[in-house]
């Protein structure tokens, strides 16, 4: 019997007592713990740490008995609020939240007040609830709940069929409304138990659904646009926990359908002079009705990306996000037909995109700015000074909150440091930085004549895999030196000449190879063409040409002292983004070659707004890098002026001139590797897509594997991870000939990557 006893005793060891989910969010966030923090300690995924705070999971041993620990340690510091009835007031840490009961059917329910946050300091030095539009809130910290079918698939069929059968303009029939029990028991935004947004559509009777994430389906009583602002932040459990301990909390987003607008007292479009200026004008009615209700809307107005708030008090941020698709809010080049999907699909589909990435603020560029603040937030909250008061400072590793002048030779044609140039000065290589994607192409060899195909490969996330590891500078500016020794540890700008690097002759690994350096694009150069004398080069190209095994010796240089891997969470966001929504579609990582390019075969049509997801989650890092480098806009601009965008920290061109650069001598450094190996040299390259002439129509026949699914070290590999590389096209040998002969002319060389998609050549090509 004791022996019963012991292992009575030990079964029940092996399984200490956890608190509730929502106490361990509040014991973690309560001591200022991340994710990440809590995740490294425990030596688990960050993802896994989510799961346990939101319920999905619980820990097993051997964690379980360390978060155990954890977590009754945190108890006794934080001890729970004991409850008096009245509502717990705490500006640091957010309060769990406690379900409530179901309402009555076809009534909006009524949540506890939401959870109250910090304030955060705005560039300028105020709440950033006043701040430009520009700055954007975080998604949820805990990592995505698995993509449920939309609230749609539940209803009755008839139903189902009458929103099928909209057309735009046709008149709306009232959806049968679902009692709000029907919530996700889970809320999918951690404290937010209604998720980061809703979708807002009106019936022909003008009642106002809400469709959100996981299914939901709530009733909307405002009847107009100050009352749903008010509604929703006072009446409904919207947003998404903030992503850093030192950042904020997403604010709600609305969207507002055709019926939703017209219900508003919107228009269901833009006029052409209203689309010009983004906005309706100052005088609309609506707009009035806002400023009697002593709501504000920033300096861009109320456009297709408005965000409605007031001004902060004692830490409350009060700020509603509103998204107008059928005024062009999601453009179709990042979110395909999103525009056109019913409400219950559309909110899915956006719900998808602000918990594995953020609530979107506006562009998938925008967006994938402000995700890097999001993750990386300028500021943190002090130590307690003498009379216990926290003030905001500095993060170490940010880029503070003022913007830095670039260095002359970094900045655009018109910055104001270039106030003292001849007005129409046009600067070369010698004078500007020219670091940008490849554009690249030659004709083809006998050889190449000869074989039957020209195939595509396309590296995947290729500037989201060139922004993780760079070191760029931080919030310091750039500090000017004169015959400086070369150090690749030293993010900048280099004036050096990369002229005598043969290659014809480099060095590949440890080895001197020859090559025949005509057929690959140079990798100092955008053109890929030779360059000609000393030129201005980012940290990266210039270590690429050492690397080669040359020597450089920089007759001046730009460079940043205070340093730091800025990017690298943005990347981890947007990567996990991008493999777990392409896992979601049949394709996941560790695939032979073959299994890969077989789940990859009408992979999007699985799940079409999935495949939505993929190309805004590839939009948000493209657009992210671009946009560090804003240029001026508006016909009121004269060069010489300053223009909004220079007013951000994040407006950083040195910093996109180091993932640009990565990115190219990353696709050099593989093309090199694959040349060396093999002899086979690429005909055209288009920023991350390389075409080659082959003998079969497969990327196998481009790229040697052996039996183990292995490929050239060093050279491409076919794979879903960023930095790996999909089939992006084939045609024929006789096509591409076709093509070089239809756009020949001045001595310019068409460039197939950009036609290897699809095989449709649909513009001139000018190789500008």
């Amino acid at each position: 019997m004791p022996e019963l006893f012991d292992a009575v005793d030990a079964l029940v060891a092996s399984r200490p007592p956890l608190p509730p989910p929502a106490e361990r969010r509040r014991l973690r966030q309560a001591h200022a713990l991340t994710l990440d923090e809590v995740a490294a300690a425990l030596q688990v995924r960050r993802a896994t740490v989510g799961a346990w705070e939101s319920g999905r999971t619980e820990p097993r041993p051997p964690e379980r008995e360390a978060y155990a620990r954890l977590l009754e340690q945190l108890a006794m510091l934080y001890p729970a609020p004991e409850n008096t009835g009245a509502e717990q007031e705490d500006s640091a840490v957010p309060r769990p939240f406690t379900a409530p009961a179901p309402p009555a059917p076809a009534t909006a329910p009524t949540p506890p007040t939401p959870p109250v946050n910090p304030p955060t300091v705005s560039a300028s030095g105020v709440p950033d609830a006043t701040a430009e539009a520009g700055t954007a809130g975080e998604s949820a910290a805990a990592p995505p709940a698995a993509v449920r079918a939309p609230a749609a698939a539940s209803r009755p069929r008839a139903e189902r069929e009458s929103r099928t059968s909209r057309r735009p303009g046709a008149a709306k029939t009232a959806p049968a409304k679902t009692a709000p029990a029907n919530a996700p028991a889970a809320a999918p935004g951690g404290g937010y138990a209604h998720g980061p947004l809703l979708v807002l559509d009106a019936g022909a009777d003008r009642q106002v659904t809400g469709y959100g994430v996981g299914g939901l389906v709530l009733d909307v009583p405002a009847k107009s646009l100050p009352a749903l602002v008010e509604w929703t932040l006072t009446e409904v459990q919207l947003g998404a926990e903030r992503l850093h301990g030192s950042g904020r909390d997403a604010d709600p987003l609305l969207v507002l359908t055709e019926a939703a607008c017209e219900r508003y007292g919107l228009p269901a479009a833009l006029s052409h002079e209203e689309r010009l200026a983004g906005r309706l004008p100052e005088g609309h009615k609506v707009i009035k009705q806002l400023q009697r209700a002593e709501w504000k809307l920033t300096r861009r107005g109320l456009g297709p990306w408005a965000r409605i708030y007031r001004p902060a008090q004692g830490g409350r941020r009060r700020c509603v996000q509103l998204c107008i698709p059928s005024w062009r809010a999601l453009d179709a080049r990042a979110w395909g037909h999103a525009a056109q999907l019913e409400p219950a699909e559309l909110a899915r589909l956006l719900g998808a995109y602000a918990q594995r990435v953020m609530t979107p603020v506006g562009s998938t560029a925008v967006t994938g700015l402000q995700l890097m603040t999001a993750l990386n937030p300028p500021t943190r909250a002090s130590e307690p000074d003498a009379e216990g008061r926290r003030h905001s400072e500095h993060r170490p590793g940010s880029l503070g909150t003022e913007p830095v002048d670039p260095a002359p030779c970094e900045a655009p044609d018109g910055h104001p440091v270039l106030a003292g140039l001849p007005r129409f000065h046009v600067r070369g290589p010698g004078e500007r930085l020219f670091e940008e994607a490849y554009d690249w192409a030659r004709d083809l060899t006998d050889a190449e004549c000869m074989k039957r195909y020209l195939v595509g490969i396309d590296v995947n996330l290729a500037f989201g895999a060139a922004a993780n590891g760079a070191v760029v500078g931080l919030a310091s500016p750039p500090v000017h030196l004169t015959r400086p020794v070369f150090d690749a540890a030293l993010p900048g700008s280099w004036l050096v000449d990369l002229s005598p690097v043969d290659l014809n002759r480099v060095k590949v690994g440890k080895q001197w190879r020859d090559l025949d350096g005509d057929l690959l694009p140079s990798p100092f150069t955008p053109s890929g063409r030779h360059p000609e004398g000393p030129a201005w080069y980012a940290t990266p190209t210039v270590a690429y040409a050492v690397e080669l095994g040359y020597d450089v010796a920089p007759v001046e240089a730009w460079v940043r002292r205070e340093s730091g891997r800025f990017l690298d969470g943005w990347y981890k966001r947007l990567r996990d983004a991008y493999v777990t929504t392409m896992k979601d579609l049949g394709v996941a990582e560790k695939l032979s070659p073959q299994q890969f390019l077989q789940a990859m075969d009408g992979y999007k049509s699985r799940d079409p707004e999935l495949g939505v997801v993929v190309d805004a989650v590839k939009m948000t890092v493209k657009g992210g890098i671009g946009k560090l480098q804003e240029k001026a806009r508006g016909g009121g601009w004269k060069p010489g002026q300053p223009w909004p965008a220079l007013a951000r920290p994040t407006w950083r061109p040195d910093i996109r001139a180091t993932v640009i650069s990565r990115a190219r001598i990353n696709m050099h450094r593989k093309m090199l590797n694959l040349a060396a190996a093999t002899g086979r040299y690429p005909v055209a390259v288009l920023s991350d897509c390389a075409v080659y002439a082959a003998d079969g129509p497969s990327p196998l026949d481009v790229l040697p594997h052996d039996s183990e699914g292995r490929t050239v070290p060093g050279s491409f590999r076919l794979g879903v991870s960023p930095g790996m590389v999909k089939h992006e096209g084939t045609q024929s040998v006789l096509w591409g000939a076709d093509v070089l002969e239809q756009l020949a002319g001045d001595g310019h060389v068409a460039n197939l990557a950009r036609y290897i998609k699809t095989g449709e050549v649909t513009a001139k090509d000018t190789g500008e």
